[in-house]
């Protein structure tokens, strides 16, 4: 009987490894015929191209070259891609200015601002014309009968000046607390009264030292950014008849919001000038209050002040333009009520006067 014969599994298996490796080294040695030499890819130029010419001669595969994004997608995601965006942060991102506090500024509290330091103050313009509407002649009265010349009168029209510095002497390292000396100079000049001789109707001087306090508190909307105390005395340094001066302990704060502010000044009179004039508090009050706007490089002040007891005051309205000739600004100045100056402190009056400024209220320079 014969025995039945097995299948030869054994033979096939080292039969189609063999035929594997045939194929596999067939298409091997086809591809080693078919690339260029690495000589070959030293030729080429462009880079991309050099490298994968490289890769296939030494059998290396290439890994495939990265998606090609859009130069917006290549942008970073902080930076916006249009104008509009109003998010904070990205404003910061792409470099946009912050909001200048327009106390900070005039005052110097920025950390970086120098120590000991001068700015102005005050406004500092020449007002070419101030015309009023009722001149004070009454206190010039004595002196006209004293120079034979009776009949003297001020002309409704003159030239007006102010000079006005602050410089600090003394500041923390934070700068938000600092001692100033200050000093404003005011005069009305009767430029065109020719039969007076062009005299200076009147000067005020005007020093101050004041202790200077960023306290930097924010409400509703607003931020505390100034307190000061100070001592200030006022006169026009004239003898009697027509001499004028008072002494004032003067406290102010300071609160804004983007381009407004409101600076609000109560004082104490410590010397109201005496037989000068006794009754100066009745006409210039217990302090005042100013609100600032700026808006396209204008400038807008609003001043009131006044005794709620005898009903006496004076109201300010002044408009500062962008410069017109290298740091000049126009300055056009409207002044209702009392106290225009000194000797003009019980006179009641309307003005108004334009010339050119170097700075506002609240200006740095």
């Amino acid at each position: 009987m014969t025995r039945p014969t097995s299948p030869r599994r054994p033979v096939l298996l080292p039969l189609t490894a063999l035929a594997s490796l045939a194929w596999l080294g067939s298409g091997q040695a086809l591809a080693q015929a078919t690339a260029p030499g690495i000589s070959a890819c030293a030729n080429i130029v462009t880079d991309a191209e050099r490298l994968a010419c490289y890769d296939r001669v030494s059998g290396r595969h290439a890994e495939p070259p990265p998606a090609a994004t859009s130069s917006m997608e290549a942008i970073p995601a902080a930076v916006p891609t249009t104008a509009a965006s109003t998010d904070p942060a990205t404003q910061s991102a792409v470099g946009e200015t912050p909001q200048v506090s327009l106390i900070d500024n005039a005052w110097a509290f920025d950390p970086d601002a120098s120590r000991y330091t001068i700015r102005v103050y005050r406004p500092n313009y020449l007002k070419v014309a101030t015309y009023t509407d009722n001149p004070n002649e009454a206190p010039f009265k004595v002196l006209f009968d004293a120079l034979n010349n009776p009949g003297a009168e001020l002309d409704s029209t003159e030239a007006e000046f102010q000079i006005s510095f602050k410089a600090r002497i003394w500041a923390t390292e934070d700068k938000r607390f600092g001692i100033w000396a200050a000093y404003t100079q005011q005069s009305q000049w009767q430029l065109y009264n020719e039969e007076l001789s062009r005299p200076f109707r009147e000067t005020n001087y005007q020093p101050e030292l004041i202790a200077s306090y960023n306290p930097d508190v924010s409400f509703g909307g607003f931020r505390w950014s100034l307190f000061n105390i100070g001592y200030n005395h006022q006169s026009n340094g004239r003898s009697d008849p027509i001499s004028r001066s008072w002494d004032r302990v003067v406290a102010e704060f300071g609160i804004e919001r983007d381009n407004f502010a409101l600076l609000i000044r109560p004082w104490f009179i410590t010397d109201d000038g005496g037989d000068d004039n006794p009754d100066i508090e009745d006409y210039m009050g217990h302090g005042d209050i100013t609100a600032v706007y700026k808006w396209n490089g204008h400038s807008f002040t609003l001043m009131g002040r006044g005794n709620v007891n005898t009903g006496k005051g004076a109201g300010r309205l002044t408009w500062t333009t962008p410069p017109l000739l290298g740091p000049l600004r126009g300055y056009v100045d409207a002044f209702s009520g009392y106290g225009q100056s000194m000797i003009d402190y019980n006179w009641d009056q309307n003005a108004i006067g334009i010339g050119v400024t170097l700075n506002d209220t609240l200006d740095r320079m």
